[in-house]
């Protein structure tokens, strides 16, 4: 390996690891009068001729939690995910080694290209939360 590409995976290395802190930092160190959403889940938008899929991330985040609202061509998602320790009973005097999946509330308003478009399934599978749209003919 040469100085050049050992500098190149320096920085990358190190780019990663701020970025790393930054996402820890958003999740974590926030106001404590902050009572909106405290994460927002990655998404793709996959459009074909006839259908928009939406797809949202969102491991250990329970159906009955998730709220859709739609207006025009904007979707809203919203939805809680509990902390994965209870902070009593036999969750009481656990250690964290890891916690980097975000929990609380989370709020993911989604831009879609048109709004000529009906929601024909909506599944909750694998942590990911799948929205089918069906287009609609042009007149």
């Amino acid at each position: 390996m040469n100085s050049r590409d050992l500098s190149q995976f320096m920085w990358s290395e190190a780019l990663s690891l701020l970025d790393r802190a930054d996402r820890l930092h958003r999740q974590f160190v926030r106001p404590l009068a902050a009572r909106g959403p405290t994460w927002e889940p990655p998404v793709d938008v996959v459009e074909t001729a006839n259908q928009l899929r939406v797809t949202l991330a969102l491991p250990g985040v329970e159906a009955e939690t998730i709220s859709l609202s739609r207006e025009a061509d904007v979707i809203t998602v919203l939805a809680r995910r509990a902390f994965p320790v209870a902070t009593s009973g036999s969750g009481r005097g656990a250690r964290v080694h890891a916690l980097e999946i975000p929990h609380g509330r989370f709020e993911r308003r989604i831009t879609l290209s048109t709004n000529e478009i009906s929601l024909v399934e909506q599944r909750l599978c694998n942590g990911c939360l799948t929205l089918i749209f069906s287009k609609k003919e042009p007149s």
